[in-house]
């Protein structure tokens, strides 16, 4: 009897407790239900789910089950919310603008994407290739990676992104071209020569002012011979291969992109005040003319100076079916300089649309571009006339104008003008057209073999234009001068491949590439018109005919130069079962700039690589997600720069006129160059070793590589007899240059929780450049003086020195000794044979007293990026750096000058503490003035947010705020610290220096 009631109450409890549950859960209705996969349709368990109400920022969280499904239950109804996956070893991704509603259960459905430690395909030349397949060092950096701020070129995206790569500029000018070097420079050329080769949608050479940064996709950095020899003769230093945006299947839509930035001046020098100027003079006894001192106090630079406005706007549309595809984007830049009269505006509109045909085995592509450019600027002459050097050597005691409201000038005094008159009084403006147009053609002959035929076609106009007023200190006494140019440059150029692919077995994978490439340019056809004295400045340079003046010697260097190329190339590519990897490339290159005996050279590489990751005894370690281990040499050429007279003797008119027997003033001819039928390539041989890695989930991945190299038979222009030669130079291949360096980059995510993210990122570089030889049996010479900065009694005193066992920009200067009793800068007399140290000083010094100072050559680049995302908020900024080099500030020199400046021009307010008033030398160019370049920058600083725009057409609807030159951490006492790296004379600050600028954008992005 006990047992049945014992039984009964038990009953009783479970159907209390049943009861219970079922009302339980009718208060707390399931809401939400889902799933979490793999992108193989796998469950993914532990996946952490928020919910969060965008309105007033409540969250809730889940956990996916073993079998991949996750509920919400207790949600407030309403919404929008927003649904954020998260899970280790996968890409977070987010379901936005759902809505809760009593009594409906909503369902939810993810595929969650593995994190990758690069992207899983990458653009090398004359086609793509997966991540896993690569052997060569390519860095791939996308488009929401980039730097943002007011760029005049896409170079300046990837400052700080790419290991090895140095991009830098000394100014803030809206009209400068920053300088671009990859791995260190390997020739005695400069231009277009010392530049990475650009290649931009699959057009080879084209121009940068085609695209609109806002247009770029991503870009791909190919960094070592092995994967820049299928460029051959011009990929030497590097290629960069940028890829626009295109629309995908099932899309369209209308983007919009535009800011508005403000330009300030981040630092100025500080120059003598009118007050400190008086007592600089009085207090010294030097003396100063009556007629100088106005009583005023100005500051020429603020007079100078301004806000700069710029603004950009990009509208692009972008869509695609199931076999077209098709964009077209218009953008329109403006950038304002903080100089007056310092402008760039910029107009690009591009189009594209590609379809297939013939059951998808024919694909047609047409693309044409079109920019036009408008660039105004100040003159930055020598002798004085330039604003950026008379903005700090103005006397602060004069006044801008007279009372008359004439310029206040001193016509007497060697090179002084006024700033503001140089801006006002002169005009110089350049329009470039860019027009290119692009059609591909690809037929698939068999399955894996694809034809393809690419034919393009550029066309630039360039229109400098320059007028100098009645008033112009740049063309006194001459009632108006006029200088105008109309140049064209035109490029053609045909590519035809065959590319064959194949996985046979699935473990042996094939690639072949075989291909011919025909290009012609038509370069440098134009000429010039300069005219002067005119009746008045009205019409400025737009009616030469005005003028009563036309200069015999003024019609400019233009002479058509018709330079064609044909190659042949030919790439495979073999992989066995995803572990080891095999590439060769060749190309054949045939050009007429070279000598006749030399037209043809042979350009091959070869690579390799082991992807241990996929080693069971790698794989047993439980360590590596990923590695992967490198190798690889080529051969590349720098043929770039050229022109079709470069090995060909050519005959051209003089500045020198003779009067024939009728009276008449005949133009004398004479040779301009010398024939070297000899003349021959550049070669560039690279080894490079690289090892990629990935630990911890992915969360954790890099590369290390170290390469050597090293490039013979440089081009340089010597010096030779004219008993044997008709002209006194002739260019020949005479030198060789190395660098090896070592690069590491990392990407590390150490934060990916609920709704917080932080991904950081590193490279870091280290190059060293050496000069190995100049000189031959036929051509032979110890060094090459470079750097004439010239100065009061500095004469011919060069700052560096080209010579075999240093670097390009080694500094070779005079050594400051101190003063001596009379307060006067001595220096270290040497020995004219020895070159050492005699143990005297000198006033006086000469050029046997020069020696090796210091070197402009960065041992050591730096980018660490970082990006900070928490739910609908981001936070980006890089910090950028070089180290281990010198810079030659002879701006502060020039402005230390306080003898021979003394009653004449301004000096720096500093020299009251820095000089002695006694020191004649105190402005002698020498390593008193060779200081440290290190600096570590702050480059930009990026705050974001994305706005919901549930129930709305708009889509990514994203604000941002950015500060560009956040701050720099430097010893540097100039105004920056970055000063141009490029060319034969790197690591010169030296009185043209326009004004690094501090930069605040407000932007504005969507999509429809």
């Amino acid at each position: 009897m006990l047992h049945h009631l014992q039984t009964w109450q038990r009953v009783i409890v479970l159907f209390v407790l049943f009861g219970t549950t079922i009302c339980r859960s009718q208060a707390q209705q399931i809401q939400v239900r889902g799933g979490t996969q793999n992108e193989s349709g796998g469950f993914v368990s532990g996946v952490n789910i928020d919910a969060v109400h965008s309105k007033d920022g409540l969250s809730y969280t889940t956990t996916s089950n073993n079998q991949g499904l996750f509920s919400f239950s207790g949600l407030p109804t309403g919404g929008p919310y927003h649904f954020i996956f998260n899970s280790l070893g996968f890409e977070p991704d987010t379901l936005r603008g759902y809505f809760i509603r009593s009594g409906e259960v909503l369902a939810l459905s993810i595929k969650m994407r593995p994190v990758t430690t690069a992207i899983e395909e990458v653009v090398i030349g004359y086609g793509r290739l997966s991540r896993k397949d690569v052997t060569s060092s390519i860095t791939t950096i996308e488009a929401e990676n980039m730097n943002v701020g007011v760029l005049t070129s896409p170079a300046q995206m990837l400052q700080g992104k790419v290991p090895g790569l140095t991009i830098s500029t000394n100014n803030s000018n809206p009209n400068a071209t920053p300088s671009v070097s990859l791995r260190g420079a390997s020739t005695l050329r400069t231009g277009e020569a010392m530049e990475p080769y650009y290649v931009i949608d699959g057009v080879p050479g084209a121009s940068l002012a085609l695209v609109a940064p806002d247009d770029i996709a991503s870009i791909n950095v190919l960094r070592d011979a092995s994967a820049t020899a299928i460029y051959g003769s011009k990929a030497a230093n590097g290629v960069i291969i940028v890829t626009t945006k295109r629309g995908k299947a099932g899309q369209t839509g209308i983007s919009y992109n535009g800011y508005v930035a403000l330009d300030k001046v981040a630092r100025r020098y500080e120059m003598m005040t009118g007050a400190e100027y008086r007592r600089f003079v009085e207090e010294n006894n030097f003396s100063m003319e009556p007629t100088d001192d106005l009583g005023a106090d100005t500051d020429w630079q603020r007079e100078v100076e301004r806000t700069g406005v710029s603004n950009n706007h990009n509208i692009s549309l972008l869509g695609a079916t199931e076999r077209t595809q098709y964009n077209a984007s218009i953008n329109t830049f403006q950038n304002n300089g903080v100089i007056k009269g310092t402008d760039m505006g910029r107009q690009i509109a591009r189009g594209f649309v590609q379809t297939k045909a013939l059951s998808d085995r024919l694909t047609a592509s047409f693309n044409v571009n079109a920019s036009i450019t408008k660039q105004n600027d100040v003159l930055a002459l020598g002798d004085g006339l330039s604003v950026y050097d008379a903005m700090y050597y103005y006397l602060p005691v004069s006044p801008v104008r007279q009372e008359d409201g004439s310029w206040f000038e001193k016509t007497d005094r060697s090179q002084y003008v006024n700033p503001v008159s140089l801006i006002e009084e002169n005009t110089n403006f350049t329009k470039t057209k860019v027009l290119q147009t692009h059609a591909r053609l690809g037929y698939e002959i068999l399955s894996g073999l694809t034809y393809n035929l690419d034919l393009s076609m550029q066309n630039r106009q360039f229109n400098p234009s320059q007028y100098y007023t009645s008033k112009s200190m740049a063309a006194r006494n001459q009632n108006g001068r006029s200088i105008r140019a109309a140049v064209e440059d035109e490029r053609k150029v045909m590519e035809m491949n065959l590319n064959y692919e194949k996985t046979f077995g699935d473990k042996h994978k094939l690639n072949a590439l075989a291909g011919y490439s025909w290009e012609e340019n038509n370069n440098n056809d134009g000429f010039q018109l300069t005219t002067s004295d005119y009746y008045d400045d009205g019409l400025g340079y737009y009616n030469p005919g005005m003028a009563n003046v036309v200069d015999l010697l003024g019609f400019g260097n233009y002479y058509l130069s018709t330079l064609r190329m044909i190659s042949f190339y030919g790439r495979l590519n073999y992989t066995y079962n995803s572990k080891y990897i095999f590439q060769a490339t060749v190309r054949r290159d045939g050009s007429s700039a070279f000598g006749e005996n030399n037209r043809w050279a042979t350009f091959p590489s070869i690579s390799a690589a082991w992807r241990l990751s996929e080693e069971n005894f790698v794989q047993d370690l439980g360590v590596f997600n990923d590695l992967k281990l490198r190798a690889g040499y080529g051969v590349s050429g720098n043929s770039l720069g050229f022109d079709v007279f470069t090995a060909r003797r050519v005959y051209g008119a003089t500045s020198s006129f003779y009067t024939d027997a009728n009276g008449r003033d005949l133009r004398t001819l004479a040779a301009l160059r010398n024939a070297n039928p000899d003349l021959r390539w550049e070669r560039t041989g690279m080894l490079n070793l690289g090892l990629d890695f990935a630990i911890l989930d992915n969360r954790l991945s890099g590369t290390l590589e170290y390469y050597t190299k090293n490039t013979t038979d440089l081009i340089y222009d010597y010096a030779v007899s004219t008993t044997k030669y008709l002209y006194s130079s002739l260019t020949a291949n005479v030198g060789e240059i190395n660098n090896r360096g070592v690069e590491l980059t990392l990407n590390f995510a150490p934060l990916r929780t609920g709704s917080l993210r932080w991904n950081t990122d590193i490279v870091a570089s280290h190059n060293r450049n050496e000069v190995t030889r100049i000189s031959n049996q036929e051509f032979s010479t110890a060094y090459i003086d470079l750097a004439n900065l010239g100065g009061a009694g500095q004469s011919n005193a060069f700052q560096q020195r080209l010579m075999e066992g240093a670097p390009i920009g080694q500094f070779y200067t005079w050594e400051w000794a101190g003063y001596n009793e009379d307060g006067i800068s001595t220096f270290y007399e040497r020995d004219a044979q020895s070159g050492e140290r005699t143990g005297n000083t000198t006033i006086t010094p000469v050029n046997k007293d020069r020696t090796a100072t210091g070197t402009a050559q960065p041992r050591y680049t730096l980018g660490w990026n970082n990006s900070l995302q928490y739910r609908g908020f981001a936070l980006t900024g890089m910090f950028q750096g070089v180290f281990g080099h010198q810079i030659m500030n002879a701006t502060r020199a020039r402005h230390s000058n306080v003898v021979g400046n003394a009653g004449q021009k301004n000096v720096l307010a500093s020299v009251f503490e820095t000089e002695k008033m006694t020191d004649i030398n105190a402005h002698y160019l020498s390593d008193r003035y060779l200081e440290k370049g290190d600096y570590l920058r702050l480059a930009y600083l990026t705050l974001a947010y994305q706005i919901p725009t549930n129930g709305t057409s708009i889509k990514n609807l994203r604000v941002y705020a950015t500060v560009n030159n956040v701050f720099t951490l430097t010893g540097y006492k100039g105004i920056d610290p970055e000063v141009d790296l490029g060319g034969l004379m790197p690591g010169i600050d030296n009185r043209q220096t326009y004004p690094r600028t501090r930069t605040w954008m407000f932007g504005l992005n969507f999509n429809l």
